[in-house]
């Protein structure tokens, strides 16, 4: 309670872009402060930054875009340690040891330039080896089997789309990850939702347990599994609410969008801040609150006839299941392009068969609404985002 009303006179007194946002709204309890979102914080970061930060003095970074509102941020140093202490403290508790375990990281790299070698050299100091993911060929994914034979790996982390990629490549070979690296432990999938169906995907392949975890780049992990599979929420360095549609606190188990206040970032304020995700909060374990639900992205929403919303990851497990019963689909894309056109572009050695394509149909008019329309494209590779990660779900309706 005293940090997050300190993190609130902190930036009301020394941040002047704050003080203007807030306008002559008259604070007397938490719920009275504006919640600030993803829009408002895209003008220039020197013109957010409060008094004595500076781009020098501070970590700064963007958001990833994933909602399509990207902003750049800044952390005081402070902040950014305790997010890191929080990372080295959750990562413990599955038996990894920050910097020292060995990780197998899937993620994406800038191509070349400065940037390039300052992503080598964290690889180093945190000890860890990349595997590149903008190309996943059978031919590349060969070769991420020998490094698993060559190195001591004791974790994996990275892009779910790719984790699952690289499982199911496995299961078609009848390999198991962790009997050619029995070093293995655990595996972190990360920035992209991971649904009960990759997580068997990725356990089948690798031969190790499947921890998820939840953040983003701008606050810290929110929330990360515990031995049990409950979500602990970070509350050591966030404050959380979950609010309705009017901003209204909802009580303990209710669905609503998610709002966070940044404990110690005194360098930007993000003070009751809509992250775009839609969750609900019950229960205290270890002195945690426990996240119960995570629904997605607010913008992962299909908009159905009488705009109805339904949550992208919904039909998304259903065709998913189908598919992977039916016939063996590396990648799936699903966009939307009216409220009644869905446009799935799928990865795979063969076409959809007619039959499982009225599988899919079926499916989702049972799930979602009858009468909607479905077209399916194969295609030899899916195109991912600058920074190697795979969207799984477009609303492109034009309004």
């Amino acid at each position: 309670e005293s940090a997050k009303w300190n993190q609130f006179h902190f930036h009301v007194n020394n941040n002047k872009s704050y003080k203007y946002f807030l306008g002559k709204t008259i604070i007397n309890n938490w719920t009275d402060i504006p919640i600030i979102t993803k829009k408002d914080l895209q003008i220039p970061l020197t013109d957010l930054m409060s008094s004595g930060y500076t781009t020098r003095n501070t970590f700064k970074n963007n958001t990833s875009g994933s909602s399509g509102i990207p902003f750049v941020f800044a952390k005081d140093k402070l902040a950014h340690a305790k997010t890191w202490a929080l990372n080295i403290d959750r990562y413990s508790r599955h038996g990894i040891e920050y910097g020292i375990s060995l990780q197998a990281r899937f993620y994406g790299i800038p191509l070349n330039g400065y940037k390039y070698y300052k992503e080598k050299l964290k690889d180093v100091i945190a000890s860890r080896i990349r595997f590149p993911v903008f190309n996943l060929s059978d031919n590349v994914l060969s070769e991420f089997v020998i490094k698993f034979k060559k190195y001591k790996f004791e974790y994996i982390n990275g892009y779910t789309s790719s984790l699952v990629l690289f499982a199911n490549y496995l299961i078609e070979r009848r390999i198991v990850l962790k009997d050619i690296c029995p070093t293995l432990k655990v595996c972190f999938p990360t920035s992209e939702m991971c649904s009960l169906q990759d997580r068997n995907i990725i356990e089948k392949g690798f031969g190790i347990k499947v921890v998820n975890e939840y953040g983003c780049a701008e606050m810290d992990i929110l929330a990360f599994e515990d031995e049990d599979f409950d979500w602990i929420l970070s509350n050591e360095n966030v404050f959380f609410e979950i609010v309705d549609e009017q901003d209204k606190i909802l009580k303990p188990g209710e669905s609503g969008r998610i709002i966070l206040t940044s404990l110690y970032n005194r360098a930007f304020p993000l003070i009751r801040y809509d992250i775009g995700d839609i969750g609900s909060i019950g229960g205290i374990k270890k002195n945690n609150s426990i996240l119960i639900s995570l629904v997605g992205r607010t913008n992962e929403f299909a908009i159905l006839s009488n705009n109805r919303k339904v949550p992208a990851l919904t039909f998304y497990y259903i065709t998913k299941s189908i598919l992977q019963d039916e016939i063996f689909v590396k990648e799936l894309v699903i966009k939307q392009l009216t409220k009644s056109l869905f446009h799935f572009e799928y990865v795979a050695n063969i076409d959809l068969t007619e039959t499982t394509i009225i599988k899919v149909k079926d499916a989702m008019n049972l799930y979602l609404e009858p009468g909607l329309n479905l077209t399916f494209e194969r295609k030899d590779f899916i195109e991912r985002s600058k920074s190697g990660k795979l969207q799984q779900f477009y609303n492109m309706i034009i309004e």
